[in-house]
């Protein structure tokens, strides 16, 4: 009776785990993701980093702001504008420390891996700063170099070597504000 149940329940369990992908093509990842790395305004450190996943894959990446100088309070807001998602939403207030609204949830930097060689790697295409409300000239390469040896950014610039990093200084204290609450965020893409 046992080997009888056996021999009726093997094909079931044999059918169930087939797929719907009878065309025998590689299975994808459709996730779009994007890398925030938070990195030190005076120590140039890194600190921590968070990915965010969207839906679907995207062959182009614009990244805009919205602005709203701190009279007494005011923002940044940045945008993944192809998929109209939010990347990053802090506060700025004159005289005082604004709040990170968006993204909350960043992984501490000891919890990232570094690459075991100690080859120096740049994005092919540069960077882009997509908020400078000062037009001030930022030196990104020695800000990079803490962390381009991050497994993660090695990973991201091998899925899209074409890319341009973002980056960007998030300052929620201004005025007289203090330049340790200030911090440089690399934005990438894979």
């Amino acid at each position: 009776m046992k080997m009888r149940l056996l021999f009726l329940l093997f094909p079931v369990v044999f059918l169930s785990a087939c797929t719907d992908n009878d065309d025998n093509q590689p299975l994808t990842d459709t996730t779009d993701k994007v890398l925030l790395l938070r990195v030190d305004y005076l120590t140039n450190n890194f600190e921590a980093g968070e990915e965010l996943s969207f839906e679907g894959p995207q062959t182009t990446f614009t990244v805009s702001n919205e602005y709203v100088s701190p009279g007494d309070f005011g923002y940044l807001k940045l945008s993944y504008d192809e998929k109209e998602a939010l990347l990053f939403h802090g506060e700025i207030i004159w005289n005082g420390t604004g709040s990170l609204i968006f993204p909350q949830n960043f992984t501490d930097a000891s919890e990232f891996e570094y690459v075991l060689t100690e080859d120096y790697i740049t994005p092919a295409s540069g960077f882009e700063n997509v908020f400078n409300s000062n037009n001030e000239p930022f030196n990104s390469d020695a800000i990079w170099s803490h962390v381009q040896g991050l497994r993660i950014v090695r990973d991201y610039l091998n899925a899209n070597p074409t890319a341009t990093v973002k980056f960007f200084l998030y300052t929620p204290s201004v005025g007289f504000g203090n330049p340790a609450d200030w911090d440089w965020y690399f934005i990438l893409k894979n």
